[in-house]
């Protein structure tokens, strides 16, 4: 963040939106005006309703977990959001939840992350659908424990090109059309296991550190568009694909999400004394794709 006085300044009035008034007439006026989205009591909310209200967001990988998590929050304060992902299936019974929590505009977008003209066709679907792309998030991910001796380079591949050529591919996508709005929020999902490195993801942890470096850079690039360019590391989420991915092989591969090693590693790990949930990481991206934080790039 920027220290200057004149920074907190000229965004205070955007995170004055951060938070609910404390009335409950305004409460009551503002879902009225907002129609059937999700009137939560103002305790629960951290953003107000109509924070990114006329935004349009596409999220990848936004079909389950941390992405439907991100998508979630981001509908939640207004957004129109496209959910991008490989299973149609899926993606519709995430649209279906979205609707039925959140109301506002949803599509779904079966397309793989790995192929640019798909995502520069999907780009394409939301700005004809919605008239804009003012958010990005890349999300989609892919991951499995491997002793590196004998990881397949298929399997590199697939985790090295859904990951990094992904985001990458979806950054492309997304600038021309940033560009000319002047404006532009893009969040990507890494990671914190490539801090130190972990056992038996060499794959997932060259990826996540391959889409820190490109953050920083595009960040440096594209910020006198009007882009900012940011990331967020989110730590152990126990959803179910996470589960999956990190399933212990062996004793040399610690399973963080069995019950008892996931507290036992809360506890002993993370200073509040939790594992993470879908809604922390999509709380943070909605700050950063909102109006209150108009200097923050990596």
């Amino acid at each position: 963040m920027a220290d200057t006085d004149s920074t907190i300044e000229s965004t205070a009035p955007a995170c004055e939106r951060l938070m609910m008034a404390d009335t409950d007439s305004t409460i009551e006026s503002t879902a009225a005006e907002t129609g059937s989205r999700d009137t939560r009591d103002r305790k629960d909310r951290i953003f107000a309703l109509d924070l990114l209200e006329g935004r349009v967001a596409l999220i990848t990988g936004g079909g389950s977990g941390i992405g439907l998590g991100i998508a979630d929050c981001l509908a939640g304060c207004g957004a129109s959001v496209a959910i991008l992902g490989r299973r149609s299936e899926q993606l519709e019974i995430a649209a279906t939840t979205l609707r039925d929590r959140r109301g506002g505009r949803v599509m779904t977008i079966p397309a793989d992350v790995r192929d640019p003209e798909a995502l520069k066709a999907a780009v394409a679907g939301v700005v004809d659908a919605f008239g804009s792309l003012d958010v990005l998030i890349n999300n989609a991910a892919g991951n499995f424990y491997s002793p590196s001796a004998d990881l397949s380079p298929n399997g590199w591949r697939a985790v090295v090109e859904i990951d990094l050529f992904g985001t990458f591919f979806g950054c492309q996508a997304a600038f021309p059309i940033m560009r000319e709005q002047g404006f532009g929020r893009i969040v990507s999902t890494s990671m914190t296991l490539h801090y130190r490195g972990w056992p038996q993801m060499a794959h997932a942890t060259a990826a996540k550190a391959g889409v820190d470096a490109l953050t920083r850079t595009l960040a440096l690039e594209w910020g006198r568009f009007g882009i900012t360019v940011n990331a967020v590391a989110p730590g152990p989420i126990p959803t179910e694909g996470v589960k999956k991915a990190f399933a212990a092989l062996s004793a040399q591969t610690p399973d963080l999400f069995d019950e008892r090693a996931g507290e036992d590693f809360a506890r002993s790990f993370i200073p509040v004394g939790r594992l993470g949930a879908p809604d922390d990481i999509g709380n943070m991206v909605t700050f950063l794709a909102s109006l209150a934080s108009p200097r923050r790039t990596a």
